[in-house]
């Protein structure tokens, strides 16, 4: 009898980042034409820009998404966990993120060494939170405090995706 895993257990988001939840909402993440799906790779190079992020939910629901690396600067040494990657918040449901207010701009994963996750965590929010300032680093965040602060509870849906460095292109002189 084959055993269902949360692939957020096995790829330790939750723990790292988040505490155990119940997906409530559903979100489809997207670079381009690449669906995100836990723990798939994707290229630095394919995430420099914003992914196309949609939400179910009720449409009279505002949603804050939060974006962050837990292995900064090294998967063996997380010694900048959390790097906040991105943040946005009033985000209408059966919307996307474009709709809602972009809190900390987006700033594409450039993982020095090893593997990293990039963790897409999204949570209901009570009411309008206007007065959101930006964090004073992208350094130690904290994904579970942000959400204390704002009294936003626990998250209705998280996606995460493993990037590494993509080695530089080597062009071949010939002399």
């Amino acid at each position: 009898m084959a055993v269902n895993v949360d692939p957020l257990v096995v790829g330790r988001v939750i723990g790292d980042v988040v505490d155990m939840f119940v997906p409530t909402v559903s979100m489809s993440v997207y670079y381009g034409s690449k669906h995100v799906n836990n723990g798939c790779d994707i290229k630095p190079s394919m995430a420099a820009t914003p992914p196309r992020v949609t939400i179910t939910g009720h449409a009279n629901e505002l949603y804050t998404l939060v974006m962050t690396d837990p292995d900064a600067p090294s998967p063996s040494e997380p010694s900048m966990r959390e790097w906040v990657h991105w943040i946005v918040t009033d985000i209408p449901g059966r919307s996307n993120v474009t709709r809602g207010r972009e809190v900390l701009e987006y700033i594409g994963p450039r993982p020095p060494v090893g593997i990293h996750r990039y963790i897409l965590v999204l949570f209901r929010q009570k009411a309008c939170v206007e007065r959101v300032e930006p964090p004073a680093s992208r350094t130690h965040f904290n994904t579970r405090a942000f959400a204390q602060e704002l009294d936003l509870g626990m998250p209705v849906a998280t996606v995460y995706f493993n990037a590494h460095k993509e080695p530089a292109n080597r062009k071949r002189h010939i002399n």
